[in-house]
């Protein structure tokens, strides 16, 4: 059973499918993933290390694959580095961390839809 969406999910979904063909939707694909990623060790269904991992290899192939902007693909692959340790602090911290590149790269909405689930991680602390 795939869990519901979250509320962040939901709007970087719906910013996916407004985007056109090109570097913004895959960068709008990418920050997805990543989020889906970080979103997965938190509570109160946190994924299994073993899955986990799982999802981390995954989404090292897939964002290979992405025409991505410089800055922007700085910052996931990054955030692929800190998810490592499986942590619900190693989330929060990569959620934070990805709100600027957001930002600067995708837009004030893509960027405040990770800052909502960055201050949701913090709250599972």
């Amino acid at each position: 059973m795939t869990p519901a969406p979250t509320p962040c999910e939901e709007r970087l979904i719906a910013l996916l499918s407004a985007a056109s063909r090109g570097s913004k939707r895959d960068g709008l694909y990418a920050l997805w993933l990543v989020l889906r990623a970080a979103e997965g060790l938190l509570p109160p269904h946190p994924l299994s290390g073993k899955n986990h991992r799982r999802r981390l290899q995954a989404l090292e192939t897939r964002l290979g694959s992405l025409a991505l902007p410089a800055p922007l693909k700085r910052a996931l692959v990054a955030a692929q580095h800190h998810l490592a340790p499986a942590t619900p602090a190693a989330a929060a911290l990569v959620l934070s961390q990805l709100v600027a590149p957001a930002r600067d790269v995708l837009g004030a909405e893509a960027a405040e839809a990770v800052a909502i689930a960055a201050r949701s991680a913090r709250i599972h602390l």
